[in-house]
């Protein structure tokens, strides 16, 4: 990458970081596009020859952050020695949850968004974070011999579970605290697994 091209991710990168502050503490809503330049020291013209508008930025900045996440749970996932998919999941939910407990502004701006539409978004813009997390979740139907008839449904379907119960329980702790609510939640997302899945000998 050359240093023009590295100066515009860096720009890029200010912009969304930036409106990701804003926007988990102002609000969307009552973050402007001017807001946002003046703050991340840009010009506005800079601003536009990245994004369309304030809602274009929104739905960028939602797949650059689940990315990232992905990315970051992916890379945890690398140092264990785990060895079905099943144990896999497991690990990655239970790093999801650690890290929307610890970044609860993370899981404010995401957990409505962490859906499959906004993950087959950040796949198809060709993100090699995303890329690798959903490689590596395809190659591990293959190395563990799993039948998965839709992998990308099953895929969504634990991803919203994982979601939506994170973000009641951990910011309302409702019906239960998270703690009191991960074993069901493991017991669940084993069942889910059971639905979609046979493993072959």
């Amino acid at each position: 990458m050359g240093k023009v091209d590295d100066n515009k991710k860096q720009k890029m990168n200010t912009l969304l970081q930036t409106a990701f502050d804003l926007f988990t503490g102002k609000g969307f809503a009552k973050t402007t596009v001017s807001d946002i330049v003046n703050q991340a020291g840009l010009a506005k013209g800079t601003f536009y020859l990245y994004f369309k508008d304030k809602y274009d930025l929104r739905d960028k900045l939602i797949a650059h952050k689940a990315c990232q996440l992905f990315d970051d749970a992916h890379k945890q996932l690398e140092g264990t020695e785990i060895n079905s998919l099943e144990e896999e999941i497991l690990f990655l939910t239970d790093y999801i949850i650690d890290r929307f407990q610890k970044q609860q502004s993370l899981l404010k701006f995401l957990s409505k968004n962490l859906s499959w539409g906004v993950f087959q978004d950040a796949v198809g813009t060709g993100s090699v974070v995303s890329r690798q997390f959903y490689d590596h979740y395809r190659n591990s139907l293959v190395k563990y011999n799993v039948n998965c008839e839709n992998p990308d449904l099953l895929l969504f379907t634990l991803i919203e579970l994982i979601s939506s119960t994170s973000y009641n329980c951990i910011l309302h702790e409702k019906p239960v605290s998270m703690e009191e609510y991960k074993p069901y939640l493991h017991k669940s997302l084993k069942k889910v697994y059971e639905v979609f899945v046979s493993v072959q000998d």
